[in-house]
């Protein structure tokens, strides 16, 4: 049995076989009182860390939620695409599907074949009155339509998701600016106390690891959810790719 130094003073004369002393258990300091009690310095180091959290999860939040969107809007649209008959019914229902990639691809080759073929000439050979096949000019010029609509639409579901990265890669290094930080305070105030016992020191490399802790609450999830965002971005491109080379080999069939 162990007792504390209250009892073996009550009782001095009592024999024991081995006594040990119970030290008190220091009170013990929240992360609330460790920020409060921080240098204005480190104060500044975690606040930053929280924004860059707060604002990467705001990220993570908007994009999921728009890749949702794209992902059921683009089935409907394909699924619509390939039962018309008629590139103009297609038309009409991509207002309401405007978050899917596709539907930006489809209206800038749209617009394409429709401007090619409002410019084409009559042809002079056929007899006048007869029904003209129309024809496109140019299925390089449709193709680059294509491309850059693909770049504009990528570049839309890649918005705001390189802040991820920036999170991810310049977090720990600003934690860790604020854990040097506050080991350069906790020395100094072992050398202003002129002790190194541990109720000096703890307090102060508590308070300089929180901005460790904080850099690396900011840069795990960065990192996880810029990952899982690219790969769904790239899964879209190749979705793109896929519908530009459908949407040209009807458009040279009809069109040619």
């Amino acid at each position: 049995m162990c007792y504390s130094a209250k009892h073996i003073a009550l009782f001095p004369a009592a024999p024991f076989r081995s006594r040990c002393v119970l030290e008190t258990t220091p009170g013990t300091i929240d992360f609330v009182t460790l920020v409060r009690n921080a240098t204005p310095l480190a104060q500044a180091v975690m606040a930053v860390l929280v924004i860059f959290s707060a604002i990467s999860w705001g990220i993570i939040a908007s994009k999921f939620a728009q890749l949702r969107r794209a992902s059921a809007q683009t089935t409907t649209f394909l699924d619509v695409f390939r039962k018309s008959s008629r590139f103009s019914e297609v038309q009409s229902v991509c207002g309401n599907l405007a978050a899917s990639p596709l539907v930006g691809l489809f209206q800038a080759g749209y617009a394409e074949i429709n401007s090619q073929l409002r410019s084409t000439p009559p042809d002079p050979n056929k007899p006048a009155g007869a029904a003209s096949r129309p024809t496109l000019k140019s299925l390089e010029a449709l193709d680059r339509a294509l491309l850059r609509a693909a770049g504009v639409e990528v570049s839309r579901l890649e918005k705001r998701v390189g802040f991820l990265a920036t999170t991810a890669t310049i977090s720990p290094y600003i934690g860790l600016f604020g854990t040097v930080i506050g080991i350069m305070n906790s020395f100094m105030g072992i050398a202003g106390a002129g002790s190194s016992s541990l109720g000096v020191v703890a307090p102060g490399i508590a308070e300089a690891l929180i901005a460790t802790a904080l850099g690396l609450f900011a840069a795990i999830p960065a990192v996880y959810f810029y990952n899982e965002i690219t790969g769904r971005v790239k899964a879209f491109t190749v979705a793109m790719d896929d519908f530009a080379m459908e949407f040209l080999n009807l458009a040279e069939r009809n069109f040619t």
